[in-house]
């Protein structure tokens, strides 16, 4: 199967739209945020898990109303947010190894 010059200029459109619209922050239509901005609030967002986890635990050993189940929630979530960053992280060092491998 082969496709035309428009097909794929077509499909590569489309598909950086989506992106964009996935990458968008919901008050600003037309404007994309950058990968960094977008890395570094999933990193913010992972460290108020990990403080969330943090505080359950410690109110849970304290006493002070936070069941098992809840503590184990909040250590699960912040468990699961950090191994996604990982491996995303070890993706774009899997894709960075690669483009400067190839040969031009």
């Amino acid at each position: 199967m082969q496709f035309s010059a428009n097909q794929i200029t077509g499909v590569a459109t489309e598909v950086t739209n989506r992106l964009a619209s996935v990458a968008q922050p919901s008050g600003n239509a037309g404007t994309s945020a950058p990968f960094g901005d977008l890395f570094s609030n999933a990193v913010d967002q992972i460290g108020q898990l990990e403080d969330q986890a943090r505080v359950a635990v410690d109110r849970m050993m304290v006493g002070s109303g936070v069941d098992v189940h809840q503590a184990m929630i909040a250590t699960q979530k912040a468990s699961m947010a950090f191994e996604l960053a990982l491996a995303v992280r070890n993706k774009a060092v899997q894709a960075y190894q690669s483009v400067m491998g190839m040969q031009f």
